[in-house]
């Protein structure tokens, strides 16, 4: 038996706790979202800001 198995058979109980876990901290989260494009913006010196920009923006609509 993984370690693993007892979590089989619970996948939508987990989703939707995370899913209200996500509507009640939406603010934090987006913030968690800003402050990793930042970071990962500041190790690329600006390269690809463009692209993490849209990649931020689309992790945020997905948590929407």
């Amino acid at each position: 038996m993984g370690f693993l198995d007892k979590f089989k058979g619970k996948s939508d109980e987990i989703k939707d706790k995370a899913e209200e876990l996500m509507h009640e901290h939406d603010d934090k989260v987006d913030d968690a979202i800003d402050k990793v494009a930042d970071l990962a913006d500041d190790a690329t010196k600006g390269k690809y800001s463009d692209q993490i920009d849209s990649a931020a923006e689309k992790a945020k609509d997905a948590t929407e």
